[in-house]
């Protein structure tokens, strides 16, 4: 007698197939996540850096240069006055360019503001371009790269941390007014740190008016230094009735930090 089995029941071919595309659905949507997540974080540094390198391939740093503006002064000189609120909305664009960009035609271009739109207008067109262009990259960084530094950063790293952000303010206002550090340094170094958008742009804003309106000072009276064929001194910004006071703005800015230190160690001596 010939035994007989029973066939046993398999699922449509159809059926596989959905089954086997909703288990690696999930898996392939959160690999396609996470890739859209890595383009987006880093996409901005990787937009700035490209733009900064076509600049000096292109050769357009050629314009940022006192010889250019002596050249095209009448031209302009006269659009700005033909175009008064066109022009500074321009400058400002421009200038928050530059300065996202980190190009190093920063002091050429707040001269040129305060060439072209006086001395008030210069410092606040110049230091509104470079408060914004200065946000864009603190954003970026923050973005592309705060969280990962924040993350494998050590005790140490921390403790700082901790120490600058208590007092990220004071600490801001300080490094925006001592014409020593680099300005793309002091954009990007609290972004590593953590700081708040709110203080950054604060301390951003006013940190850099008193040396805004310094060279916007200079740059006013550029029509009689280019007519004298002279170049004009940037170094003013170093001279002591121009250094001094805003060396004293800036350790000023630092009284609430001091005021804690010593009001802690008095505490710790008591005990």
């Amino acid at each position: 007698m010939t035994p007989q089995f029973e066939e046993t029941s398999r699922p449509p071919a159809g059926q596989v197939n959905e089954a086997t595309q909703r288990m690696a659905g999930p898996a392939e949507d959160d690999s396609d996540r996470r890739t859209k997540g890595v383009i987006g974080r880093f996409a901005p540094i990787a937009v700035i850096a490209l733009a900064l390198v076509l600049f000096f391939v292109l050769g357009l740093d050629r314009y940022l240069s006192f010889e250019q503006l002596r050249e095209h002064r009448g031209a302009l000189a006269g659009f700005v006055a033909e175009n008064g609120v066109l022009s500074a909305f321009a400058f400002i664009v421009i200038y928050a360019l530059a300065t996202a960009v980190s190009l190093p035609g920063a002091a050429v271009l707040t001269l040129a503001g305060g060439f072209l739109f006086g001395i008030l207008g210069g410092t606040i067109y110049a230091v509104a371009g470079a408060t914004i262009g200065a946000t864009g990259v603190f954003l970026a960084a923050r973005t592309a790269l705060g969280d990962g530094l924040r993350r494998r950063a050590g005790p140490a790293v921390r403790r700082m941390e901790q120490g600058f952000r208590e007092h990220a303010l004071s600490y801001l206002l300080f490094l925006r007014l001592v014409p020593l550090f680099p300005f793309w340094l002091v954009n990007l170094v609290p972004a590593f740190l953590g700081v708040p958008l709110r203080t950054y742009v604060i301390g951003t804003f006013f940190g850099i008016i008193p040396g805004g309106f310094v060279f916007a000072s200079v740059g006013n009276g550029l029509g009689a230094v280019f007519d004298a064929g002279r170049t004009p001194d940037l170094s003013v910004i170093f001279n002591p009735e121009v250094l001094l006071p805003i060396l004293g703005l800036a350790l000023l800015s630092l009284v609430p930090v001091i005021y804690k230190l010593v009001k802690t160690r008095r505490g710790e001596g008591g005990r």
